[in-house]
């Protein structure tokens, strides 16, 4: 067996452990009773082990060196180019710490759903610090040279961004949106909604069937926070969750469908290498926001999504229920936040957790520091730590460096967006039939299919001839603004 031959082999080992550490982390989410945590988290840490002891082998740098300088294709090349990244990066931290922060993040977030359930800041702030902590160890040793320690966590999600990039980018977008709040909120104000739960349920799955999504490879269920997991080629699962007192599972629902649609159509022959995920949070959130802000919240599908609420047993004008997802108020929740608002709550975990990680914030203060960032961006009271530093699971799983991955990927949508439509016309009278097939080929050539042989920036320039800006996503958000007749 050659070296391209037995590095492909460590690959797919490799790629399957991830599979199975995300099958362990869906059924945590999703199933599993709150008692099994502690034996959920030693089945994490194992394969976090086995994962670190895989992927820095010295055999696995043998074959790569071996391969240097040896003619292969143009996808072999990039192969062997992301199996070394992530070779190297592996090799930075120490095996004992990377199963420790396995374990204090599945335990850390069974602490939090308690402590934010009952509001109880002090009983989550010990699990918070030992993940700070964690973090500020494991970004110190993938800090790359002149590399911050919060650029060292951030390569893990979005690997080749700077933190100098992300103010810059960020600084635009606090400045931008709000000035454009205040005629949002006059002609989109936020109009409140209550539809059975029954009824959502209904309309998610009907929804969702006309997507593309069927029972043999996916799966839709409930979770406290929606999200994706990816098990393979043939197994996407998404979640959402329902109350009658909004219409969130509308957005939730085709947020994640954007996610998994993005691993799904992925080019089969990277399946089970280096390149067969997603390259990076941002391309992905942009992937689940294009889905939730350009389809979902468009005036045309809003006659489907209408449609589907009626099959369910709840009758609403189309009209009325574009109103209502696309309503525009500051509010403390990010999850339900309107797309004008939303990069806004972003900015402020970036800066929180930017501080938090460089020491100039401690876990004592988050709370303060997170009610006077509200009130300073947003203009909004935060009334209680479950609605406020307590309200996202990312910090309790130990996930620092992924919040601005979110924003990102309103910036990336928007410009996607206005490539698609630049390339095919305007989508409203195919949204309107619920038609989408142009939508989901789009991006599966100028996306999807590439995996990781493209990093975000590069990625972006690819698919819109045009490098990441605010430009697109502002004018979007400018539409909230104008008047609805």
């Amino acid at each position: 067996m050659n070296a391209l031959e037995q590095l492909r082999g460590r690959m797919g080992e490799l790629y399957d452990l991830a599979a199975v550490e995300m099958l362990l982390w869906w059924d945590q989410q999703v199933i599993m009773p709150a008692a099994g945590a502690s034996a959920r988290a030693q089945q994490l840490g194992l394969v976090a082990s086995v994962t670190h002891e895989r992927g820095t082998d010295e055999r696995l740098g043998a074959w790569l060196d071996e391969l240097e300088g040896v003619e292969l294709s143009e996808l072999e090349r990039d192969l062997v180019r992301i199996a070394r990244r992530d070779w190297t990066r592996a090799r930075r931290a120490p095996e004992d710490l990377v199963v420790e922060r396995a374990r204090a993040g599945t335990e850390g977030q069974q602490i939090w759903q308690k402590a934010r359930a009952e509001d109880d800041f002090e009983a989550f702030a010990p699990a918070l610090a030992r993940n700070v902590e964690l973090a500020r160890a494991y970004g110190e040793c993938m800090a790359e040279e002149s590399q911050s320690v919060y650029e060292g966590l951030l390569g893990d999600y979005d690997y080749g961004l700077s933190t100098k990039h992300l103010q810059q980018v960020f600084g635009e977008l606090a400045q931008a949106l709000p000035p454009l709040l205040a005629d949002a909120q006059a002609q989109s104000p936020q109009r409140e909604l209550a539809v059975p739960v029954s009824a959502q349920r209904a309309a998610v799955e009907g929804t969702l069937r006309r997507l593309g999504v069927d029972e043999e490879s996916w799966r839709i269920d409930t979770s406290a926070h929606p999200f994706t997991a990816w098990v393979g080629m043939g197994d996407m699962r998404i979640t959402t969750r329902y109350s009658e007192r909004e219409v969130e599972s509308l957005l939730s629902s085709l947020h994640e469908f954007g996610h998994a649609l993005y691993e799904r159509q992925i080019d089969p022959q990277l399946e089970r290498t280096s390149l067969g995920r997603g390259t990076s949070m941002s391309i992905h959130e942009s992937q689940s926001k294009l889905w939730e802000n350009h389809v979902a919240r468009n005036r045309a599908f809003a006659e489907v999504l209408a449609s589907e609420l009626d099959a369910g047993g709840f009758q609403i004008a189309p009209a009325d229920l574009h109103a209502a997802l696309t309503g525009v108020a500051p509010s403390p929740v990010r999850t339900s936040a309107d797309p004008v608002t939303y990069p806004l709550h972003i900015v402020l975990r970036f800066e929180l957790e930017l501080e938090l990680i460089g020491g100039g914030l401690a876990v004592a203060d988050l709370p303060g520091a997170w009610r006077d960032g509200m009130r300073r961006l947003l203009g909004v009271e935060v009334p209680s730590d479950a609605l406020g530093c307590l309200q996202d699971v990312h910090w309790a799983a130990g996930s620092f460096g992924y919040f601005p991955s979110y924003a990102l990927g309103c910036l990336i949508a928007a410009a996607l967006w206005e490539a698609i439509e630049a390339e095919l016309g305007p989508r409203s009278e195919d949204l309107r039939r619920g038609e989408t097939g142009s939508i989901k080929r789009w991006l599966a050539e100028r996306v999807h299919r590439h995996g990781r042989r493209l990093d975000t920036l590069a990625l972006v320039e690819h698919a819109t001839r045009a490098p990441l800006r605010s430009e697109p996503f502002l004018r979007y958000v400018a539409s909230f603004g104008e008047r609805r007749d």
